[in-house]
């Protein structure tokens, strides 16, 4: 009995990190800059945990998700190819490095080796980054089939949070205490980000989130009503909280979220012969959906629907996105195929920024994500995303194409299907993955689409998988 209970603490271990783990990462990790001072304190907080799943990792649990796994190793070592010193000559002939070569002429530094990367400092911090995402994967693998149900709850909890926030913030005071960093949108509702789109990311997530959560895990009828309520009202109150973040990729990407929600929803179903189906065609959803039309009517006549009004304008997009997406595209060709080094997007873009957008605002990002990790990584990072595309495509379109199967497992992982897909999306127009909490769930939503129960077994993972729900 001793050693029974002993297990049983032990397996629930890594449960309990992830859920400690992933509130601390989105108090302090809503920021993609790379000097953040909250990051003095997230890293080692990522390391600490990661050394925790580490210390219960099995070989059954990477076989469970070797491909998650695949990709990671990869991905790290690219980076950390990045910051090995090479030879002179062999540095001197990559591809759109000659200005540093030049450099090192001009002040006659003499033959010196360099790693691949323009900026090995930038370099270090992408490879640091890496700690919050590989944490949560390590930590997620190692749960049970129910516990990867309840996580669900979990960051219902979490976007409830922060768009709770968001809306507090709008009220106040522009530059109000509610606003975590210094670098922000002060204004809009940012919620526990600094950035808008990003607080929009997350909050479109919540339309699958709840579909998903109110059709399944129910064992009453009056458990599905009290959770298809409860689904309805988070999102009347969502439609206006996307609205007011004034993001136009997040209003965008939420028809993505709303479509997904009406495909992702079944009615519940109860494994008790005694029970009743709740209706299909419940008159309530169409009430709820005239509410929403409602609430977002009045949020544009208080003209606090930010989000509309921006996407409406242009001057943003065709002087800003477009120039630096040419300018990205011609760093992609001049650095190609080995990449200009992770993290060296700023300087890089330094050098071939023209003069028409020289002025007081400085580059960060090219606000393409997609674009940007090409023209860092070069061709590997090409071969990696149509690796990660082909296997998402193979992995989902079966899901989606036998929708009937309603088990909870291929209901979560359709859910991650979805979210991994937005997210995609997000990263388009804005770099959403570069932020840790959303890199957390981006990770959370591999785990799901993943779906291992199809692949092992209870004993050969060493977890308990006991619900027996649909």
């Amino acid at each position: 009995m001793k050693h029974k209970s002993t297990k049983m603490i032990t397996s629930n271990i890594p449960f309990w990190a992830l859920i400690t783990f992933l509130i601390i990462t989105f108090m302090l990790g809503g920021s993609a800059r790379g000097d953040v001072e909250s990051l003095i304190l997230l890293r080692p907080v990522a390391v600490f945990f990661l050394c925790v799943g580490l210390w219960n990792l099995k070989w059954a649990h990477i076989r469970a998700y070797q491909f998650l796994f695949a990709m990671a190793a990869a991905i790290i070592l690219l980076v950390v190819l990045h910051l090995i010193p090479l030879p002179p000559a062999l540095w001197r002939s990559l591809a759109g490095h000659q200005i540093v070569m030049q450099v090192d002429q001009a002040a006659q530094l003499g033959a010196v080796w360099r790693p691949l990367t323009l900026v090995p400092l930038g370099t270090w911090n992408a490879l640091f980054s890496l700690t919050v995402p590989l944490t949560a994967l390590i930590l997620a693998v190692q749960i049970g089939r129910e516990q990867r149900f309840q996580l669900l709850l979990v960051l219902l909890t979490i976007i409830a949070a922060s768009g709770l926030i968001g809306f507090l913030q709008i009220l106040g005071a522009s530059d109000g205490p509610l606003y975590l960093y210094n670098i922000t949108n002060n204004g809009a509702a940012v919620g526990l980000f600094a950035n808008r789109n990003h607080q929009a990311a997350l909050l479109v997530c919540l339309f699958p989130m709840l579909a998903v959560f109110a059709s399944t895990g129910m064992k009453s009828i009056e458990q599905a009503r009290v959770r298809g309520w409860a689904a309805v009202a988070s999102g009347l109150v969502l439609v206006p909280l996307l609205l007011i973040t004034g993001s136009r990729a997040g209003l965008l990407i939420g028809i993505v979220g709303l479509a997904s929600a009406a495909l992702l929803y079944k009615q519940p179903q109860f494994t008790a012969p005694a029970k009743r189906v709740v209706k299909r065609f419940d008159p309530r959803m169409i009430y709820g959906a005239f509410a929403v039309s409602f609430i977002a009517l009045l949020s544009l006549l208080a003209a606090r629907a930010e989000a509309i009004q921006r996407l409406l304008e242009t001057d943003e997009l065709n002087g800003g996105r477009l120039p630096m997406w040419a300018v990205g595209w011609q760093m992609l060709i001049k650095y190609f195929p080995t990449g200009s080094g992770f993290g060296s997007i700023v300087e890089a873009f330094d050098i071939d920024e023209p003069q028409a957008m020289l002025g007081p605002a400085y580059t960060n990002h090219l606000h393409n994500d997609w674009l940007e990790v090409v023209v860092s990584g070069g061709l590997p990072v090409i071969i990696l995303i149509c690796l990660a595309i082909v296997v998402w495509a193979k992995i989902s379109l079966p899901l989606w194409l036998h929708r009937n199967d309603r088990s909870r497992d291929k209901m979560f992982a359709r859910l991650g299907s979805v979210i991994v897909l937005m997210l995609a999306l997000a990263s388009i127009p804005d770099y959403p993955l570069r932020v840790p909490s959303l890199s957390c769930v981006f990770v959370l939503a591999a785990v799901w689409l993943s779906n291992p129960s199809d692949k092992v077994s209870n004993k050969s993972v060493g977890v308990a998988f006991r619900d027996g729900n649909p």
